[in-house]
């Protein structure tokens, strides 16, 4: 079995990272232009076997995807493990900043708060095995080379998850709207500290919403009652970083 990624960025950034070592790399026959010659150099000099397509094959190998013309095979996804995410903490002489998506099905929204994690700097995320996206061309596209960089754990229970990163002296805190949550940008969120964002429609469980030590909500004003998943949670990790120079 082996993943494909569509899009020059992702494929760019996947072939720079080397973190999966590409199978192959899939070019339109002709004159290349500039960004896809480009990828094909970054292949010569890696030793990556270069298959030249004429446009209808390479659109059938596609599908239906926006491949830009650049497409790459690589070895499956493979998930990292909990302690491997706190090793990333504890290497990188910053406060810990983790993320944890609860119920975050969605490949687009799981792809653009994949590609604000890493943006953002954070130290790994954390999804469930059930109820939960799972990486697929689509959210490595949507992430744009993110998860080149960024660890991700599956895990079976977020709530025994986030009781772990406790007991490693880390905050947990959870993006939610009830009345009651304490005002995102008035809390104080320096130092290890992770972030909990629930599912598109209803938000956290109740047995991980139990779990946090404190709920959060972003102010708003208008009409509309929430954010989209993926923007509530940008929000929320560039004020973390705003916090954590």
């Amino acid at each position: 079995m082996s993943d494909l990624l569509h899009g020059i960025n992702p494929v760019t950034e996947a072939i720079s990272a080397g973190e999966r070592k590409p199978i192959e790399l899939f070019l339109p026959n002709g004159r290349l232009p500039p960004r896809l010659e480009q990828l094909r150099v970054q292949a010569e000099e890696q030793n990556i076997r270069i298959r030249l397509l004429d446009k209808p094959e390479f659109d059938r190998l596609a599908g239906h995807s926006r491949h830009q013309q650049g497409l790459l095979r690589l070895p499956p996804y493979v998930y990292a493990d909990f302690d491997q995410l706190l090793e990333s903490w504890r290497n990188s002489g910053r406060s810990a900043f983790f993320l944890i998506l609860d119920g975050v099905t969605d490949p687009h929204n799981f792809g653009a708060i994949l590609r604000s994690a890493e943006v953002a700097g954070c130290h790994g995320v954390f999804v469930a095995k059930d109820r939960s996206c799972s990486v697929t061309p689509v959210v490595e596209k949507t992430a744009a080379g993110a998860l080149s960089h960024l660890l991700l754990c599956q895990v079976t229970n977020l709530s025994r998850t986030i009781e772990e990163l406790k007991k490693n002296g880390v905050w947990c805190y959870g993006l939610a709207g009830d009345e009651g949550s304490q005002p995102l940008f008035s809390t104080d969120l320096s130092g290890d500290l992770a972030l909990i964002v629930g599912s598109e429609g209803k938000g956290m469980r109740p047995n991980v919403r139990k779990h946090c030590d404190a709920l959060l909500t972003i102010p708003m004003r208008g009409q509309i009652e929430s954010l989209n998943a993926s923007v509530a949670a940008a929000v929320a990790m560039f004020e973390i970083v705003r916090q954590n120079p």
